[in-house]
């Protein structure tokens, strides 16, 4: 009785490892939308640079579809997880469950395909701050607590969660003012209603290399490649630190692993391009390509820190 049962679940593994291996080779046969946030926006700027390049190694037109941010990850959730429909978005994709209610688990219920690019924020102010970099910076907030202030460009975002990791890392009281969204908090920088800000290194490096800006630091553990003479936090007197903005491709949890696969090696190859690392490069952002398990533990990560700071801070 043992051995044929065993016969039956050996057949009935290749049977489905069979039927995987057959949808893969036949994926895609039509269009494949990539759902991304506003015109602009970073995962938008991602979506389009990989939907080009990886239209003609699929055979396929692959296309990009906005949507508001905070509608991307539910209309994928919702999507059939056949392949077709993607989503490119960032860590606050993963990072929502802290700030909105929502009614998708960000592990759970989508497929990890791979991290297409990430971004550091850089912590920057007007020239004429007294503060010219990090150790200055913590010895005035510490002379005046209270008094210094700083930009948040979207709440529950990496800039956020970068404020809130420096206070608590520090110790130091300065005061966070949210705004809807970089735009408005970089121009609020730069009009003076706010002291300094953890940018999105895509929407200040501009700004930095104009002289309009100063760059204190990079968030990252490793200084960035367009900025390589702004140092890091952790060099610069508060070892340890590290927040990033990491952006991704999914799909909806259920997605056959042959396609996840087929997708995550077009599109890490095409990130090896150097047309198309350019292209991110001129972006503000680094190009990545991860493996799915990679991608999964950077998101398991930035869920853990984050739900502690955040706890932390709201008590």
């Amino acid at each position: 009785m043992f051995l044929p049962r065993l016969y039956r679940i050996f057949f009935i593994v290749c049977a489905v490892l069979c039927a995987n291996l057959a949808q893969a080779q036949a994926y895609p046969t039509r269009p494949i939308r990539i759902l991304a946030g506003e015109p602009g926006s970073a995962p938008d700027v991602s979506a389009r640079v990989i939907a080009q390049a990886i239209s003609g190694p699929l055979g396929q037109q692959v296309y990009v579809e906005n949507h508001p941010s905070i509608m991307t990850g539910d209309l994928a959730f919702h999507s059939a997880p056949d392949g077709y429909t993607l989503v490119q978005n960032g860590s606050a994709h993963w990072l929502s469950v802290f700030t909105q209610k929502i009614s998708w688990d960000p592990i759970k219920d989508f497929a990890p395909i791979t991290i297409t690019d990430r971004s550091p924020a850089v912590l920057v102010a007007l020239p004429q701050f007294e503060a010219k970099n990090v150790r200055e910076l913590i010895a005035l907030a510490k002379a005046k607590p209270g008094v210094l202030n700083y930009a948040i460009a979207s709440p529950g975002g990496p800039p956020h969660l970068s404020g809130a990791l420096f206070r608590e890392m520090t110790g130091v009281d300065i005061v966070p003012v949210p705004y809807k969204g970089g735009g408005p908090a970089v121009i609020g920088l730069l009009g003076g209603q706010v002291q300094m800000m953890f940018a999105p290194a895509s929407a200040a490096t501009q700004h930095i290399k104009s002289g309009r800006l100063r760059a204190l630091a990079v968030t990252t553990a490793q200084r960035f490649v367009l900025l390589p003479d702004v140092p890091t936090i952790a060099e610069s007197g508060v070892p340890g630190f590290e927040t990033a903005a990491n952006f991704g491709l999914l799909a909806p949890g259920g997605t056959p692993p042959a396609i996840v696969k087929r997708l995550n090696a077009e599109v890490v190859a095409a990130l090896k391009r150097p047309d198309v690392r350019q292209n991110f490069l001129s972006a503000g952002v680094e190009p990545i390509g991860s493996t799915p398990e990679e991608f999964i533990a950077v998101i398991r990560k930035e869920m853990e820190t984050a739900g502690k700071v955040m706890r932390r801070a709201a008590q």
